[in-house]
């Protein structure tokens, strides 16, 4: 009995969720995989020219909108909270201070010249609308790998826990469905859907893919493991014939570790900026100079006859600024606590999705780079079925002495682990290295945990599912009012949301500007 299309896909997606689903109709030609070019701002030049504009937060959001605003000539001021620029976007390194909303504050004190992106770390190639800022700003990028078949994939489940190559788990995946395919071709499964022609050249390009011997089985392949590299002299290639079963591979259910790649946002090829992802923020900063206000967290925000009224803490005095527009650029979770004067509908989307944002969190250390030295691992991640996971590996300085590992970059309410002591959480990290690299937990020195739920101006990661009203309505301007983060995008969690959302916040108050003055 043949089956169709839909059912096939349906049948993927219980084996491999819906990224298995996702790359399969990718291949298959049933999504496009083409992002959109970013647009420039359709304003004429000196449109904002005698409009004062205060932008509310110095994250990525706000600083693209005080740049493009003040390129179209608006008065800018920007007003950030914090000491210095990037928002959620920063890079950790010797003497910085991780500061939680508690009071408890963890010190940086990593070796001269190593770093941490703290917050976002990657740049996809489809974000067209970052890569272009960084072409324009001069921001110097390397590429960041974000993916290496030389890492390694864990369950406690197969392999007596052991640790598998990721090449060993993929290119036995690929032979194992490979000959489950070839078999229900020859028994007739598609008879329905294929020609015979179709079929044919489907076993031979499935021998091929798996690859598959001249009997269609799959007997292990040099893509997937080899026992022996060939050398000089009588020195021959030897594979690794140990062949991870089907029934082992649905047990270890390494899917989503095999197939995170294939996500469209995290394909390659990827980049980062040369010495930090925070070298964007600095960029932006550089080219606004003394419109940015630092140290001076927004206490209210007014309307007025005229415009806004926003005051502001700077040194322990509270201040006021008059602007005909504000941009509200932080996050709702920071947003959400500060005195307002919002319409009911706007009022209650900033407090529904405040109360929505997710707390993923990372733990770096410093170390000698095993990982590298070791086991041939240069960049990548390494994923576990328990624990803090994935392990990811550092792309920038290949071959150095040292680096920083971040061993476990994930959500903190999983598996209880928001639950654990400071002292707890570090120990699990540790136990991640430990059961990946043997014997070399030991090596990790001068940990971090950052929690984004509990850093000071985030107090989140990405805000969470919202309805489709309160979508609406925080994508629209409370009168003079308007809002830009990634959380007024669809592209939740990256910087390139955020970008574009600036960018449209400062298109929509010209396209007002303009409407007022013809």
């Amino acid at each position: 009995m043949g089956i169709s299309r839909r059912q096939f896909l349906a049948r993927v997606g219980q084996a491999g969720g819906y990224s298995a689903v996702f790359t399969t109709m990718q291949s298959l030609g049933l999504m496009p995989m083409k992002a959109e070019a970013a647009t420039p701002i359709a304003a004429s030049p000196g449109i904002g020219k005698r409009i004062k504009l205060v932008v509310l937060g110095g994250g990525v959001a706000g600083l693209t909108t005080a740049y493009e605003a003040k390129r179209l000539g608006y008065d800018v001021t920007l007003l950030e909270a914090r000491h210095r620029p990037g928002g959620r976007a920063w890079s950790a390194r010797n003497g910085d201070i991780v500061e939680f909303v508690d009071g408890t504050t963890q010190h940086v004190a990593w070796s001269e010249g190593l770093y941490q992106n703290m917050g976002p770390a990657r740049l996809p190639s489809i974000h067209d609308t970052m890569l272009g800022y960084c072409r324009e700003l001069k921001v110097p990028l390397e590429v960041e790998v974000n993916t290496t078949r030389s890492s390694l994939l864990q369950n406690d489940k197969v392999n007596g826990g052991k640790p598998l190559l990721q090449r060993k788990v993929v290119n036995d995946t690929r032979g194992q469905v490979s000959e489950l395919l070839s078999k229900a071709i020859a028994g007739g499964a598609l008879d329905r859907d294929l020609s015979a022609e179709d079929r044919q050249r489907m076993i031979e390009a499935l021998r091929i893919y798996g690859p598959l011997d001249s009997s269609s089985k799959y007997k292990g392949s040099e893509r997937s493991q080899i026992t022996r590299y060939p050398g000089a002299g009588p020195r021959t290639l030897i594979v690794d014939e140990n062949v991870l079963g089907i029934h082992d591979l649905l047990d270890a259910n390494f899917w989503d570790a095999e197939l995170y790649e294939e996500a469209i946002d995290w394909q390659a090829t990827m980049f980062q900026p040369i010495n930090g992802m925070q070298q964007i923020s600095f960029a932006f900063a550089r080219s606004l100079g003394s419109a940015i206000v630092y140290e001076a967290p927004v206490t209210e925000i007014a309307k007025t006859a005229k415009g806004v009224r926003v005051g502001y803490s700077r040194k322990g005095v509270t201040k006021y600024i008059e602007a005909d527009y504000a941009v509200c650029a932080m996050p709702l979770t920071i947003l959400k606590k500060i005195k307002a004067d919002l319409d009911d509908d706007h009022r209650g989307a900033v407090d529904r999705g405040g109360d929505t944002y997710q707390a993923a969190c990372k733990i770096p250390w410093e170390s000698r780079r095993f990982w590298e030295m070791d086991y041939n691992i240069y960049g990548g991640l390494s994923f576990l079925a328990k624990g803090p996971s994935p392990i990811w590996y550092p792309s920038a300085n290949l071959f150095s002495d040292r680096g920083i590992v971040v061993a476990g970059y994930m959500m903190e309410t999983e598996d209880g682990f928001d639950k654990l002591s400071l002292q707890e959480k570090l120990d699990a990290s540790r136990a991640s290295i430990e059961k990946l690299h043997p014997g070399h937990g030991k090596e990790l020195e001068k940990p971090i945990f950052c929690g984004w739920k509990h850093v000071k101006w985030n107090e989140g990661s990405w805000i969470g599912p919202i309805s489709q009203s309160d979508y609406d309505i925080i994508t629209q301007p409370d009168g003079p009012i308007y809002f830009a983060g990634d959380h007024t995008s669809h592209v939740v969690g990256w910087q390139e949301g955020a970008a574009l959302s600036g960018k449209r916040a400062v298109q929509m108050i010209s396209d007002k500007v303009k409407a007022a003055r013809a």
